[in-house]
């Protein structure tokens, strides 16, 4: 949202949280990678006030400062924390008494925890991660599945095995992201028609996603997070200027989800 779309104008952020509140999102993410506690504590009244959860981000850098933060989410509201852990073993060996450690931390403040799959951090690679959670039964992952298909450059269309790896991901998913990525790119823009082919298969996976969810959820609330990053995530021109309306493509990605959410509703 800041930009939030092609005008690179940065809103401030009361205009913000009224805007993403009116356009029928339930809530917003805090990221405390790309901003900082000081932030999340101003927008937390200024998110309050229109009725939006927030949904904390973590990147810790320890073991030991995650806790912090965790009582922080909790103090927030906020449905769970989102760890995208920037303490990175080489070994799965050594992942192993981290993740677990983080699990232990969560349960006794009492919050759900998620680790989200994404490049440059704990679960960047979707090998070790499926080690992980193969090592780690009680290990909850939130899908954000753009990072696995640059970081493995999957081929297009994606092989029975790859499917398969991307399945099990999903099957202890509690939480989805919508951006659609390809081998190259990170961030497309969804209405391109070269790009349709990747916006189809993560549609697919949204909907294999949410579909698992709710089988293993008979109530409760699914999680789905509309996040199109700002440039560098978004491409620009050579004026740096965005080449899509992110904010306009949210929206679409948003009436998609409520559309496979409705869908399974109508099948129950």
């Amino acid at each position: 949202m800041s930009p939030h779309d092609q005008s690179g104008i940065k809103l401030p952020d009361e205009q913000i949280c009224e805007m993403v509140s009116e356009a029928g999102y339930n809530g917003m993410a805090i990221d405390l990678g790309a901003s900082d506690v000081k932030k999340a504590f101003e927008l937390r009244p200024l998110m309050e006030r229109v009725g939006l959860t927030p949904l904390i981000v973590a990147f810790p850098k320890s073991v030991e400062s995650l806790g912090e933060t965790m009582k922080m989410a909790k103090d927030f509201g906020s449905p769970f924390i989102n760890v995208i852990g920037q303490v990175m073993p080489i070994s799965v060996d050594g992942m192993i008494p981290v993740i677990r450690t983080w699990i232990e931390m969560a349960d006794k403040i009492n919050i759900p925890i998620q680790f989200e799959t994404h490049r440059n951090c704990i679960t960047n690679d979707l090998y070790s991660t499926l080690q992980l959670l193969d090592a780690i039964p009680e290990m909850r992952m939130c899908s954000d599945l753009s990072h696995y298909v640059v970081d493995r450059e999957f081929w297009f269309p994606l092989s029975d095995r790859d499917l398969r790896m991307i399945a099990r991901i999903l099957e202890r998913s509690d939480s989805f992201q919508g951006r659609v990525a390809s081998r190259q790119q990170i961030q497309l823009q969804i209405d391109f028609p070269q790009h349709q082919k990747w916006v189809n298969l993560f549609k697919d996976w949204w909907q294999e996603g949410i579909e698992g969810w709710r089988s293993r959820n008979p109530k409760g609330n699914c999680y789905f997070l509309c996040e199109l990053g700002p440039p560098e995530y978004a491409m620009t021109d050579k004026d740096g200027r965005e080449l899509s309306n992110r904010w306009e493509e949210a929206l679409k990605i948003r009436s998609w989800i409520i559309d496979i959410w409705s869908k399974l509703e109508k099948v129950k």
